[in-house]
């Protein structure tokens, strides 16, 4: 029944007084002080939650990734332009590291020869033949120089022999014509006394006469002893000739022959770099054939084929397909501001809170939150990224609770750096002043900086 009117009233029809909460509603001083009650309780656990610990979190967005790179989703290229001519597997079919994914074929005329390994190195035993024949050439030049230099040696020997022989002649020319010169001035030396005793009657014309002969005799032998001694002279000059063409003779054919010897390993070292040109091409004609089948560089499960078509032509580094690698660690991708970069450190605590797994968060009581996963920071980029934050990596931390199993890389999670505890009122007055959170520095950068201290105490 409804109090709806003042002659319509249920104050004359029930008795408020039998009832305990009624009586006290009608009782106004006991309203009050109830009232009273309330406000003060209220106040009490409002002014208590204010010296509550609160954990002081840095939030962040992140995704899911690997902790090692070669772990992580990849894209493959083809290291050569090509023509697609037929794929061996389909989009999320698992493969095992070598199998073939697909093979293409060439589209660069100077590739098209069939037999283009087969006449390269043809070509290379060939040019390797050229290299041998000017080898043996140098040899043999070597040798005959060598062949040269000795006879050299001996036609100077023999050139010397005889200079030294024409030379004994000259002095025993000389020494015959000192001789005749000596027997003239006796034989002139008789003639005058010979002369004066004729003038006295001592002697006859005729001894006279003889003594005149002997004169002249001596006379011409000294003449002719002089005409020998400068043909032994003219001979000797002729000897010392004959050394200096010998020599210059030799030097002129080992000259020629070590220029030709030199042309020739000129020409063996230009065969030698052009035979290691042609092997060069014969590796990479090898290597390029090799490329012809795109292999998997790691097991793995085919997410998305980029190039589908047969006959298709794809380009040199062109993207092909991408592959999911089946064995890999999981790690949180986050950013953080510059601002807040100074309090991350490696092994800190974090949070997370992966999309589509349902959870209950409190950031300041991380100790009563349901649903989230434990981790740890293992790597601090030194350079903000493209988007003007630091990358921080995550990685599981092996005393939580394990991470799902359905995370997959590249989900989305939201993260929760855990820093210091410190007063509800005064994690209040820093959001509502706009300060960063309080700067610290982890455990184990205080012990090292105790155990540096310490250290220069000591010393």
């Amino acid at each position: 029944m409804l109090n709806i009117s003042p002659e319509n009233t249920v104050a004359t029809k029930i008795n408020r007084r039998k009832y305990s909460s009624m009586r006290v509603f009608l009782d106004e001083a006991k309203m009050r002080k109830s009232r009273k009650r309330l406000y003060l309780i209220f106040f009490a656990l409002l002014i208590g939650s204010l010296f509550l610990p609160w954990t002081q979190n840095i939030r962040s967005k992140g995704y899911v990734t690997s902790l090692q790179p070669e772990k992580r989703p990849q894209t493959l290229q083809s290291v050569i332009g090509g023509r697609i001519e037929s794929w061996h597997v389909s989009e999320g079919d698992f493969v095992r590291k070598g199998d073939t994914l697909l093979f293409i074929s060439e589209t660069k005329d100077n590739y098209f020869d069939p037999r283009l390994l087969e006449r390269t190195d043809a070509q290379i035993k060939s040019k390797s033949s050229s290299r041998e024949n000017y080898q043996q050439k140098a040899s043999a030049l070597e040798t005959q120089i060598r062949a040269l230099q000795e006879n050299r040696k001996l036609k100077l020997q023999q050139a010397q022999n005889k200079i030294r022989i024409k030379s004994l002649k000259v002095t025993a020319d000389s020494i015959d014509l000192v001789a005749a010169k000596t027997n003239e001035e006796i034989a002139e030396a008789q003639m005058q006394r010979m002369d004066t005793l004729f003038n006295q009657g001592l002697y006859s014309r005729t001894d006279l006469e003889k003594r005149r002969q002997k004169l002249q005799e001596t006379t011409a032998k000294r003449v002719a002893q002089e005409t020998k001694l400068l043909a032994s002279k003219n001979e000797l000059i002729n000897a010392r000739v004959e050394l200096n063409s010998i020599e210059a003779d030799y030097d002129n054919k080992v000259s020629k022959a070590e220029s030709e010897r030199f042309a020739t390993l000129s020409s063996m070292y230009s065969t030698d770099a052009e035979v290691s040109k042609l092997e060069n091409q014969y590796s990479n004609y090898q290597v390029r054939t090799s490329n012809y089948y795109i292999t998997a560089p790691q097991d793995g499960y085919i997410t998305r084929a980029l190039k589908t078509g047969i006959g298709e032509t794809v380009k040199e580094g062109e993207q092909i397909v991408t592959i999911m690698p089946a064995d890999y660690d999981l790690a949180i991708e986050m950013y953080v501001r510059p601002l807040n970069y100074p309090l991350m450190h490696v092994g800190e605590e974090v949070r997370i809170q992966f999309d589509g797994w349902p959870a209950i968060f409190f950031s300041g009581w991380p100790g009563v939150s349901v649903g989230t996963f434990g981790g740890k920071i293992v790597a601090i980029d030194n350079f903000t990224s493209d988007n003007g934050m630091y990358r921080i990596l995550v990685s599981p931390d092996p005393e939580q609770v394990d991470w799902p199993e359905g995370i997959r890389p590249g989900a989305g999670a939201k993260t929760f750096a855990l820093l210091n505890d410190v007063p509800v009122w005064y994690e209040i007055w820093r959001q509502i002043n706009g300060f960063p959170a309080d700067f610290y520095l982890p455990e184990t950068a205080e012990n090292d900086k105790s155990k540096e201290s310490k250290k220069g105490g000591k010393k």
